[in-house]
């Protein structure tokens, strides 16, 4: 009997040392909650683009019959704005949540851990933003909803090694939705709200559902 609990107290302590060794590798302190207020933000983001597009320019394309350059030149401004000002809130939600939760629990939100996961997000990101300009200045729009989608899959990918792994399967989606957008161009917006809205929403959900909600329960 005592061997037997020998044996439960030294498996104990091998879980024990390999939670605390993933702990120190991996940036775990993500909120499931971030992915639900970024997918919102983007979701909202793809209705106010919808009715920028559809209903004050393509009226001016069917009573004119084409853009006039002014016209197109303010609606890119526009577009432009309105996915800066997505990308801020969506950033400021994702910083407040991860905060709170590292708060929560002790951890600084700036550490090694969550240093190396940046940096290997921030480079495919940043390499897909210098890509997507170098379209705008040839005037290429259709590409640029894939684009976006493509290279920010990678940097999920490529940053899942260093936090919970399954954010590597919500990159793995966002690329798929890349690709097959390239085989419906025009559709952009709608793959975007797809991979940044819904792909978010369920992804944010799941893994408030899978950690959050079972260390609340705690």
């Amino acid at each position: 009997m005592s061997d037997t609990n020998q044996q439960q107290d030294s498996l104990q302590d091998v879980k024990d040392i390999r939670r605390l060794m993933e702990r120190s590798s991996r940036f775990i302190s993500l909120s499931g909650l971030s992915g639900v207020a970024a997918g919102s933000f983007a979701l909202l983001g793809a209705w106010i683009a919808r009715y920028v597009i559809f209903e004050k320019y393509y009226d001016q394309y069917n009573s004119r019959g084409y853009f006039s350059a002014q016209g197109f030149a303010k609606l890119e401004i526009q577009l432009l704005g309105l996915a800066a000002g997505i990308l801020a809130a969506a950033f400021l939600s994702a910083l407040y949540f991860t905060w709170r939760k590292t708060n929560n629990q002790g951890r600084s939100m700036w550490d090694l851990t969550s240093r190396r996961l940046f940096w290997n997000m921030i480079i495919p990101l940043i390499t897909g933003g210098l890509f997507i300009i170098g379209m705008l200045q040839y005037d290429e729009w259709r590409f640029i909803a894939p684009a976006c989608l493509i290279f920010y899959g990678l940097a999920l990918v490529n940053a899942s090694k260093y936090t919970l792994t399954d954010i590597r399967y919500l990159g793995y989606s966002e690329v798929i939705a890349g690709l097959v957008n390239i085989q419906f161009i025009g559709y952009g917006l709608y793959f975007w709200a797809l991979g940044f809205g819904i792909l978010h929403i369920v992804y944010g959900i799941v893994m408030w559902w899978k950690y959050e909600r079972v260390v609340q329960k705690v």
